[in-house]
C-alpha cells in the first residue's frame, strides 16, 4: 500500500482517531481554542446613533454578515469608499488568521484530488462547512465570502452524489473562490469543467459514439436556465439539444473504475459530436472538437438575457426581493459593458441610488442569521455539531441543497424557520449552545450600556417602548437577537 500524507496523519494521530467522523468531532474538542477564534477584542465603540438605519449600518447589513462591534466606527472612519475598495479588492486585506484556521482543515488543502478519497466524505463535508461558518464569522474579507456564498448557491452541487462526495472541496477552492470578483465568463468555464460538477450534472456521461446515441442534456439545461440565460431567456428545447451536443466527450475519472488521478477531466475525441450546430441562432461550424465549449459559453454569456438575469439575482440579493427595474437595466448594462466583469458590476450596484436607499427590508436567510449573531456578539465558536444542527433544522446547512437551483433568496421559504430562530437565541444567550461562547457583560460595556448594545443590534438607536420591553425583559441578547429588526437587514 502506498503511503498518502493521509495515512500519515492517520498514523499519526490516535490509533488512527481522525479516520472518521467520530474521529474527527473528537480532535475537535482538542483543537476548540485553535479553531474557534481568536479574542473576541472587545473595547470600547461607538454604536450608530442615529433613529434610522444609516448608511454606514445598510452598507455593512448587505456586503457583510453582519456588523462586528466597532465595524459602524470602522467604516466611518475609513470612508464609504474607500472601504468598498478594499472589499473588492481581497488580496488588498489581510485576512491571516482566518485563513491559518481554515488551513486545519486539512482536506481543503489536499492535492492532488485522489487523496480525497482516503477520507470519510461525511468528515469532509464537516469541514467544508465549519470552514464555511468560521470564514463568515470571522474573515475581514466580507464581501468575498457574501459573493462566494451568492455564487455557491448559483452553481450549487449537491455533494451527496456520486464521487462529488470527495470532488466539492476542490470546487469551492478552484471554481467558487478563485473567480468569485473575475470575469463571469471564467467563472462558467471553471464550473462547466469542474470534476464535481460533471459528476453532479452527468457531463461525464454526455457522449454520442454513434449517430444513434442521444446526448445527456442534464448539464446543458441547467447552463441555460440557472447558469446564464435564466428559465425566461428566449432559448429553446432544440438549443438545449445542441449545448449538450457541443459538450460531448467531457470525461472525468471515477473511484470506480481507477485508483490513478481521480478526478482528472479529459476531453475524449471519440465521444464527441463533431457535427455543425446552431446555437440562438448562431452557427457553430464542425470540427471544432473541444473549441465547441468555447463556442457556446461565447454565444450564451455575452447573450443580453444572461446579463439582465445575472442583474436580476444581484439585485434580489443585494436590493429587494422584487428589485426595482431600472436598477437591473443598469446593471446589467454594466455586466453588459464590462464584459461580465463582476467586480466591475457590483461596484455599479453598490453606486446605485436604489442600492443605498433599500434599507432593512430584506430577511436574514437562516445562515445570515446565525453569523451575524456570531458576529455581532463578538462569539467564540467550534462551528461545530450543535450549531450544524440549528442550520440542518432551519433549512440552510452549507453544501446540502438537493436540487442545482440553490437554497432561495426571497424570504417566503424562510417563514417557517422563526421558530428555530427564536429558539437559537434563546439558547444562544442562555450559554447552553454547545462550543458557541460569547460574553454579554463585556459587549454590554463595551457598547457602552444596555442602550448601546440595542443599538449595536438593531442598527439604530433603540424606540423608547423597545427600551422599555428589554429592561423589562431578563433576557435582552434574546430578545434583540430574535426581534424582527434584527432579523431583517
Amino acid at each position: 500500500m502506498s503511503t498518502t500524507r493521509r495515512r500519515f496523519l492517520k498514523a499519526a494521530t490516535a490509533g488512527g482517531a481522525v479516520a472518521g467522523v467520530a474521529g474527527f468531532s473528537a480532535l475537535s474538542h482538542v483543537l476548540a481554542p485553535i479553531l474557534s477564534g481568536p479574542g473576541d477584542g472587545l473595547t470600547a465603540f461607538s454604536p450608530p446613533q442615529a433613529d434610522e438605519i444609516d448608511e454606514t449600518t445598510h452598507i455593512l447589513n448587505r456586503l457583510t454578515f453582519g456588523p462586528r462591534p466597532g465595524d459602524h466606527a470602522g467604516m466611518l472612519k475609513l470612508g464609504r469608499k474607500a472601504w468598498l475598495d478594499r472589499q473588492l479588492d481581497p488580496e488588498s486585506i489581510d485576512d491571516g488568521w482566518a485563513e491559518a484556521r481554515t488551513r486545519h482543515f486539512e482536506a481543503l488543502n489536499v492535492w492532488p484530488l485522489g487523496e480525497l478519497l482516503e477520507y470519510n466524505a461525511r468528515e469532509l463535508l464537516d469541514q467544508m462547512t465549519r470552514a464555511k461558518i468560521l470564514r463568515a464569522v470571522h474573515s475581514r474579507r466580507q464581501l468575498q465570502e457574501v459573493m462566494v456564498d451568492f455564487w455557491t448557491d448559483h452553481f450549487n452541487i449537491d455533494p451527496s452524489k456520486g464521487d462529488s462526495k470527495w470532488l466539492k472541496p476542490a470546487d469551492d477552492k478552484t471554481v467558487i473562490r478563485a473567480h468569485a470578483f473575475g470575469k463571469f465568463r471564467d467563472l462558467v468555464k471553471a464550473s462547466a469543467l469542474s470534476p464535481s460538477m460533471l459528476w453532479y450534472l452527468d457531463g461525464r456521461v454526455n457522449r454520442r459514439a454513434t449517430e444513434k446515441e442521444k446526448p445527456n442534456e442534464n448539464y446543458a439545461r441547467e447552463l441555460l436556465e440557472l447558469h446564464t440565460l435564466g428559465v425566461d431567456g428566449g432559448y429553446t428545447q432544440q438549443d438545449v439539444m445542441e449545448v449538450a451536443r457541443c459538450l460531448t466527450g467531457w470525461t472525468v475519472r471515477a473511484r470506480e473504475n481507477t485508483r490513478f488521478a481521480v478526478g482528472k477531466v479529459s476531453f475524449r475525441a471519440d465521444l464527441h459530436d463533431d457535427g455543425p450546430k446552431t446555437l440562438l441562432g448562431v452557427t457553430i461550424p464542425a470540427g471544432l472538437g473541444e473549441g465547441d465549449l468555447d463556442q457556446v459559453l461565447d454565444i450564451v454569456c455575452q447573450h443580453p438575457a444572461t446579463a439582465q438575469y445575472l442583474a436580476g439575482k444581484l439585485c434580489r440579493r443585494f436590493i429587494a426581493d422584487t428589485p426595482p427595474a431600472s436598477a437591473v437595466t443598469n446593471v446589467a448594462q454594466a455586466f453588459t459593458d464590462s464584459s461580465g466583469d463582476i467586480r466591475h458590476t457590483l461596484r455599479t450596484l453598490f453606486d446605485s441610488p436604489e442600492f443605498l436607499t433599500a434599507r432593512g427590508g430584506k430577511v436574514k436567510r437562516p445562515f445570515h442569521f446565525v453569523i451575524s449573531t456570531l458576529r455581532a456578539t463578538a462569539a467564540r465558536t467550534d462551528a461545530g455539531p450543535a450549531l450544524q444542527d440549528y442550520l440542518l433544522r432551519m433549512g440552510h446547512a452549507p453544501f446540502q441543497y438537493p436540487t442545482p437551483d440553490g437554497y432561495p433568496e426571497d424570504a417566503q421559504p424562510w417563514m417557517a424557520t422563526l421558530l428555530w430562530r427564536w429558539k437559537f437565541a434563546l439558547e444562544f444567550a442562555d450559554h447552553s449552545l454547545k462550543g458557541t461562547q460569547f460574553d454579554p457583560q463585556r459587549l454590554q460595556q463595551s457598547a457602552g450600556g444596555e442602550t448601546g448594545l440595542a443599538a449595536h443590534l438593531l442598527g439604530r438607536s433603540p424606540a423608547a417602548a423597545e427600551t422599555t420591553a428589554l429592561a423589562a425583559s431578563g433576557q435582552p441578547v434574546a430578545l434583540l437577537l430574535a426581534s424582527p429588526a434584527f432579523q431583517s437587514f
